[in-house]
């Protein structure tokens, strides 16, 4: 919705003050302008990057019409996840996470979360790591360095698509001035012809400027930026479990881990003391 609005805004604005100053709408429709630019931009966007990051960059930016992926609530649902699993933990001892990590899908306490079971990349970050700690053969020093660097990794993987979408942007003005040097080229061929037939082609060809600064700084780089936040989201998904698992493998209680891990989160989506207490002693019944 927030895109469908912005986008909205930015066309009203363009297109209604360039009305307002008696332009006519007609004279922006130049379509060899269009397939210049939007074709020119597609396909260097295609030679620039691997197909897997083609389809997800595709794929991302319908997932903008959706809103914030996570909310409060979720990261409300992954500390008493959390909470769930160091409590019996600390009750029945590490084995017993044994087959809840194993098989997340028949357990009891990763169940009661369906929306945090639809994100594998989370559900595997912390199944891995449970399952080194139940090992026992690294420390909590080792661990928390693989899971920098699994971090780190995963950081970059996901902002592939958005960086992708930003580069793209950034080269639509360029774009937008090989249309107009072309439509000058075409003017050329009209230099004995009468002054309105020349102001026409000239007004032809700086429609392709106008066109492709208004695409990078109206709306692909602004949906990359958006795609950019939602990427990030996922990021502090993760780094929350990881600083409940290293307060946990530090000898904290389930109480105190998932403090730790409530005051990572940014304070839009994180959830007061005393709600997120309530909220884990209602998941109990």
């Amino acid at each position: 919705m927030k895109l469908i609005i912005g986008l909205i805004i930015v066309s009203s604005a363009v297109f209604g003050g360039f009305m307002l100053a008696g332009g006519h709408m007609l004279a922006l429709y130049q379509p060899a302008e269009y397939i210049i630019i939007g074709g020119g931009a597609l396909g260097a966007f295609i030679i620039a990057n691997p197909p897997r990051v083609i389809m997800a960059a595709f794929k991302g930016v319908p997932a903008l019409l959706k809103g914030a992926k996570y909310n409060k609530q979720t990261y409300m649902e992954l500390l008493a996840l959390m909470f769930n699993l160091f409590g019996k933990a600390r009750k029945e001892g590490l084995m017993a996470l044994e087959s809840d990590i194993d098989e997340p899908e028949q357990s009891e306490i990763f169940t009661a979360y369906p929306k945090l079971m639809s994100n594998h990349h989370l559900i595997e970050f912390i199944c891995d790591y449970l399952r080194l700690m139940v090992g026992g053969n690294m420390n909590a020093f080792e661990i928390e360095q693989l899971m920098d660097v699994e971090l780190e990794t995963h950081h970059h993987e996901i902002s592939q698509p958005s960086h992708a979408v930003t580069i793209a942007s950034d080269g639509l003005p360029g774009f937008g001035i090989v249309a107009a040097v072309m439509g000058v080229v075409v003017t050329m061929g009209y230099i004995s012809e009468p002054p309105e037939v020349l102001g026409m082609k000239v007004a032809a060809a700086l429609v392709g400027t106008f066109l492709g600064i208004l695409l990078a700084y109206g709306f692909v780089g602004p949906m990359a930026s958006a795609m950019s936040s939602r990427e990030e989201e996922e990021g502090k998904l993760l780094e929350c479990a990881k600083i409940c698992i290293m307060a946990t493998l530090n000898g904290y209680t389930p109480q105190i881990a998932v403090e730790f891990g409530r005051k990572a989160l940014y304070s839009h989506n994180r959830p007061g003391f005393l709600e997120l207490e309530e909220y884990i002693k209602e998941q109990k019944k």
